[in-house]
């Protein structure tokens, strides 16, 4: 799969999140003895910044593309890794990230609200991004018709889904398209974005009252369900018709 995702986008992200009730400990000796412990079994990672007043990064190089971050925010423990060479490096280190923090910043089972598997997909596309999602994406749909109206098209487009994969909604996906084009003003020039066309998809888990929460074991299911969600479903259904869209729109 990562070496077929290189081929398919122009960069892509596996993150972990674990969002918490009650807020991480903000102590600098705790924050900066859990980073040490992460340098040591990733010693490239070398940069600590500050982004807000309670938002902590650990990152390694980004001069390559392929990098790793951590990151402690107020009830938020993140951890990613953009164009990994393989899932296994990236899964490793989250699940390494999950293994700590009840030992070094007093995470309990009963204080994780949610836990995501986060995988976005990033498109370069130099063209209107809510055409080439309309054009990709809505072609065929109910929302189709609209663009048929004399002068319509369409200057705002992020679909989205949620869907429940449990008989208890605790497991839940969601899929998302995001345009970066902004949307059109007519009193200001024609926006030309070159920025990137972000498809993402989530798993996330809440923990289920009926028994103690195991983060590791729920982070390697969820992985699971990832992975299988993007070989059956998006890639052919999402991923190679905004290629193709792309692509036609190259050509033309």
């Amino acid at each position: 799969m990562p070496g077929d995702l290189s081929s398919l986008c122009d960069d892509f992200y596996l993150d972990m999140c674990v969002n918490t009730e009650l807020e991480l400990p903000a102590q600098r000796d705790t924050i900066l003895a859990f980073f040490e412990r992460i340098q040591k079994q990733y010693p490239a990672m070398n940069n600590l910044s500050r982004r807000s007043q309670s938002e902590y990064y650990l990152e390694s190089s980004q001069d390559t593309g392929r990098y790793r971050w951590v990151c402690i925010d107020t009830d938020r423990l993140a951890s990613g890794m953009v164009n990994p060479d393989n899932f296994d490096d990236a899964y490793t280190q989250h699940k390494f990230v999950l293994e700590l923090a009840p030992y070094m910043l007093s995470l309990s089972h009963l204080d994780i609200s949610s836990l995501d598997v986060t995988i976005t997909l990033d498109f370069d596309c130099p063209d209107n991004h809510d055409e080439v999602i309309t054009e990709a994406l809505l072609a065929g749909s109910a929302f189709s018709c609209l663009v048929e109206i004399p002068d319509a098209r369409t200057i705002g487009v992020n679909p989205a889904v949620i869907l429940g994969l449990s008989e208890d909604s605790c497991t839940q996906a969601r899929i998302s398209v995001e345009s970066k084009t902004s949307v059109y003003d007519p009193r200001k020039p024609k926006d030309r974005s070159d920025q990137a066309i972000s498809l993402s998809l989530t798993v996330r888990q809440y923990p289920q009252t009926s028994a103690k929460f195991n983060a590791v074991h729920s982070f390697e299911n969820q992985c699971r369900l990832l992975e299988t969600l993007m070989e059956e479903k998006i890639v052919p259904h999402f991923v190679r018709p905004l290629i193709n869209a792309i692509a036609h729109r190259r050509l033309s």
